[in-house]
């Protein structure tokens, strides 16, 4: 599971402009065309006028590339051409680049890659990729200008202003709407659990985080019991660590062992099925965990970035669990605050399928850099 995975389309499949941002995918799974300028929105000028280029969202699963082009006044990057491939399936990113790039009539100069991981010594340090990335290699091998390297999840909160909000599901309605915009979170359990922060400006600014390494905050009595079951030798719990497609089954596992039972999932996935099934109460009782878990993280996350903009939950694991989480204790652990509750009253909560939204948001980025202003 890619840290905010999504399979709205088949590998291999080619989405032409109209059909990303006017035919759009069900539930969130992609943008529409803004009707308002967001804050901080480009006017035309030089970045209108410059050529397409490309964009690649990678995780450890799908690499998902589009041909982008600047847009005319506040209507964001254009996605002219857009293809999913699966990462296991190719001997590097580049032979991925190579074909796409061999269904295109024209020859892009520039790549912008949102990528989990970080950049060390010219190299991208990522283990949930199957091949190496060095962004000055690729770009003499592709024959590009120039690879640039960003955080999916800042990628990903780049492309916030984009997301047609009338088509992601709703886990918490604000009880009064914002008189200005404010800052957004987004969050997306995972391979990992990725956060960043959008605080609005002209230009906007975006936070990369590492809010998943905080400490897990257990509350009195069976949470705690957990918690000891998962600590081992540890003194530190991530909400990491419990909040990824791996803390799902880390969870799921510790709860078996107690019970003295052999554990009958072996994947993230078919502990979630089986939780909605109603077929393992192990994996019932992990998934009720995590949305309690997700519903405190997010309520932190809130009031610590004064998100009155909103909460974002994205991946294809959560779009594929919303139902069940509106019914657990999830919006009652994110209001359950304190003094705090109040504010939180005022901060949407949806989930959101991203889609094509990577590749946006990276393209948003790129396009706000100075130079292309």
């Amino acid at each position: 599971m890619d840290r905010h995975e999504t399979t709205s389309a088949p590998a291999g499949a080619i989405w032409p402009a109209e059909s990303v941002l006017g035919a759009l995918p069900p539930a969130g799974r992609g943008p529409s065309r803004p009707t308002a300028a967001p804050d901080g929105a480009r006017s035309t000028g030089a970045a209108a006028s410059r050529a397409p280029f490309l964009a690649a969202d990678v995780g450890g699963t799908h690499a998902r590339l589009a041909l982008m082009a600047p847009g005319s006044g506040a209507g964001g990057p254009v996605v002219q051409a857009y293809r999913i491939f699966r990462c296991g399936e190719h001997a590097s990113f580049a032979a991925i680049v190579r074909a796409f790039l061999d269904g295109l009539a024209m020859r892009p100069r520039e790549l912008v890659l949102a990528c989990t991981g970080c950049a060390h010594e010219g190299v991208l340090i990522n283990e949930s990729l199957p091949w190496r990335i060095e962004p000055a290699a690729l770009a003499a091998e592709l024959r590009l200008d120039q690879v640039h390297l960003i955080n999916d999840f800042v990628a990903l909160t780049h492309a916030a202003p984009y997301i047609d909000t009338a088509r992601a599901p709703v886990l918490h309605t604000a009880a009064r709407a914002a008189s200005t915009p404010g800052p957004i979170v987004v969050v997306g359990p995972g391979t990992g659990l990725g956060a960043a922060v959008r605080l609005p400006g002209s230009p906007p600014v975006v936070l990369a985080s590492e809010a998943g390494q905080m400490q897990l905050a257990a509350r009195v009595g069976r949470e705690q019991d957990v918690m000891r079951l998962l600590a081992g030798r540890d003194t530190h719990i991530s909400y990491e660590a419990v909040l990824s497609g791996p803390g799902v089954l880390r969870v799921y596992e510790a709860l078996c062992r107690e019970q003295g039972k052999a554990p009958a999932c072996a994947e993230p996935a078919a502990v979630t099925a089986a939780a909605i099934a109603g077929s393992d109460p192990r994996a019932t009782e992990t998934l009720d965990l995590f949305c309690g878990w997700l519903g405190s993280f997010a309520g932190d996350l809130a009031m610590l970035y004064q998100a009155t903009g909103g909460i974002y939950l994205a991946g294809g694991f959560l779009s594929r669990i919303a139902g069940y989480v509106r019914a657990s204790r999830f919006v009652e652990r994110f209001l359950d605050k304190g003094v705090m509750r109040p504010f939180l009253d005022n901060v949407p909560v949806r989930v959101v399928d991203h889609g094509q939204l990577g590749v946006i948001g990276a393209a948003s980025w790129y396009l706000d850099q100075p130079a292309r202003q």
